[in-house]
């Protein structure tokens, strides 16, 4: 039995991008014609109060604006969409709202309108700062727009910036990977999120897979990365997250502590804790067109489902333990609504494979752990 309701988070998704990028699995799609902003900016409000009548009251702990590129949105649309939620649910103080934005289109002059509206985190997707890369990877913008954007959103007046960063792209060699960091630490950003290029399904790199670096170079760029980043003062928390103190993100940070968020927007996912302790996630219409048309009633949910015990064991699982410091095993029941004892087998097994590290009641992923994942992963995956 769940105690106490989790903190809960609010993720917006805006599905529209200028050009969908060959890697990309997200629920995105290319702007054919100019954007109807008002219309969609309504259903995601009226979606919102649906939701909301299952949340139990709760504050929100944070907005996260994703997509798709929701930048493509006028400073006044992200201002009547701030407003429209703020005017539906109560928030936490110090709220944090970040939106995601893209290097090499005018939104960066749309910076300060975004401050304006309430936005104080921004998450900019470089991705590489190689040109040669970036076209690899179908990016829009050069090098000198992506350190443009950085500068521009501090000149607006964010002093929370994200950089996207990504390794083991097409062509790429240790020595262009250090180059790519280096000038990322040069802009000096509070948090990198600094990820491995991978090949999902039903993308067009998983069709047309290009050539990418062997595993042995892969390893020895991320090993070189992980040593920058931490020699430059930033903390890895996570797999792929490194932050300087205090510029942690507080929204992943609720994901991966298996938090609850609302999902809003075409193809948005949900997670919810009810009252009586059981879990609900959801998912919402994936077309735009299907989600604007039946977001004013309580079609905007496109399916639904419990998460039961083994549900809830291996997904608390897969998020937790890409945390750095693991989680307790408290945090673990109170989370989840499970007993520890349910863990003894597993955490026996993956300790005396090394791949946990147990020090009292805190549990955490060993190095070993953390790069055979996938395998730690598997001790709980009910058989």
């Amino acid at each position: 039995m769940i105690d106490s309701l989790p903190p809960l988070s609010l993720y917006i998704h805006i599905p529209w991008c200028v050009r969908k990028c060959p890697y990309c699995d997200f629920n995105s799609h290319q702007v054919r014609e100019a954007l109807d902003e008002p219309p969609y900016i309504d259903a995601l409000l009226a979606d919102l109060e649906q939701d909301l009548k299952q949340t139990g009251g709760r504050p929100l702990h944070s907005i996260f604006i994703g997509g798709g590129t929701p930048s493509l949105f006028s400073p006044g649309s992200i201002a009547a969409l701030l407003a429209g939620v703020m005017a539906r649910v109560e928030t936490e103080p110090e709220l944090e709202i970040t939106l995601e934005a893209n290097p090499g289109t005018l939104e960066a002059d749309n910076f300060s309108g975004y401050r304006d509206a309430g936005v104080n985190r921004l998450s900019v997707g470089v991705q590489s700062f190689d040109t040669a890369r970036l076209q690899a990877l179908g990016r829009i913008h050069d090098p000198d727009q992506a350190m443009l954007a950085v500068e521009r959103a501090r000149q607006a007046g964010f002093s929370r910036i994200n950089l996207d960063l990504m390794f083991g792209l097409p062509g790429q060699t240790s020595a262009s990977a250090a180059e790519d960091l280096s000038i990322a630490l040069q802009l000096d950003p509070g948090h990198i999120s600094y990820y491995q290029l991978t090949l999902e399904p039903n993308t067009h790199f998983h069709q047309f897979p290009p050539a990418l670096p062997d595993d042995e170079l892969i390893w020895e760029i991320h090993s070189q990365g992980q040593t920058c980043l931490a020699e430059a003062g930033y903390l890895q928390y996570e797999i792929s997250a490194y932050a300087r103190p205090g510029e942690r993100c507080r929204h992943n940070l609720n994901y991966w502590c298996f938090g609850d968020y609302i999902g809003i927007g075409a193809g948005a996912h949900g997670k919810l804790t009810l009252a009586d302790g059981r879990i609900l996630r959801n998912w919402k219409q994936r077309r735009p067109q299907a989600y604007l048309a039946a977001a004013y009633g309580a079609g905007a949910v496109q399916g639904e489902r419990w998460l039961e015990r083994d549900d809830r064991l291996l997904e608390f699982m897969m998020n937790a333990l890409r945390l750095n410091e693991g989680f307790s095993l408290s945090q673990f029941e109170a989370r989840s609504g499970l007993s520890r004892r349910q863990l003894d087998e597993a955490l026996a097994t993956a300790q005396a494979r090394e791949l946990l590290l147990r020090s009292g009641e805190q549990i955490r992923p060993s190095l070993r752990g953390h790069a055979f994942l996938n395998d730690l992963l598997a001790i709980f995956t009910p058989q």
